[in-house]
């Protein structure tokens, strides 16, 4: 009888305190080791349509890795999310910042070569100066987006979408065909490239 008491008791112990408490490595945090996997190879001689990233990876600066939040456990083994109150507090902090300082844009281009413009700060911002930066040359605006940061523009009779993307403070300005595909380089880069002279701030 004794032995099945302490038994219950030490099955019960052990759920209460459960698996996160322990914090067996669980396999969570596997990303940090990925290793970067060449293009897809088609066969020789195959008939196969021109393929464009919708989503390409973005070149990460060795810094911004380094300075990256620590999102794991105290033992380093697990991952884990910052709590929800700090999260807030830092959110709001980090808001009031990006209001308040705006980064100098920055041309760069991502694994496949094909140009951005990063701006580092508040997206409605970005985009507001962007608007400003847009007006101020020699391109016709054709229309912009009501929901999110996307603007069709008229370069040499012929119609681009340039397109804010954002990711934390991170902000990638780029230049799209109206298929949704990228536009040609040297039309991206010489577009971002007078955005980028031509920046307000």
């Amino acid at each position: 009888m004794q032995l099945r008491l302490g038994l219950t008791l030490a099955l019960s112990v052990f759920s209460l305190a459960g698996c996160s408490s322990l914090a067996f490595k669980n396999g969570t945090l596997d990303y940090k080791e990925t290793t970067t996997l060449e293009p897809l190879k088609y066969p020789e001689g195959s008939m196969v349509r021109p393929v464009a990233p919708l989503y390409p990876a973005p070149t990460v600066d060795a810094l911004a890795i380094e300075h990256a939040p620590k999102l794991e456990n105290k033992r380093g083994n697990r991952f884990a999310l910052p709590r929800p109150d700090a999260a807030q507090e830092q959110s709001s902090a980090d808001d009031s910042n990006s209001t308040a300082m705006l980064g100098h844009p920055q041309l760069l281009s991502d694994g496949n070569q094909n140009p951005l413009l990063k701006i580092d700060g508040n997206s409605a911002t970005i985009w507001q100066y962007t608007l400003a930066t847009l007006s101020s040359l020699n391109h016709t605006i054709v229309g912009q987006s009501k929901n999110r940061y996307e603007v069709t523009v008229k370069v040499d009779q012929k119609t681009y979408v340039l397109r804010l993307s954002s990711v934390g403070t991170s902000n990638n300005l780029a230049v799209f065909n109206a298929d949704n595909t990228f536009a040609d380089k040297e039309v991206a880069a010489e577009l971002l490239a007078q955005i980028y002279q031509n920046w307000p701030a």
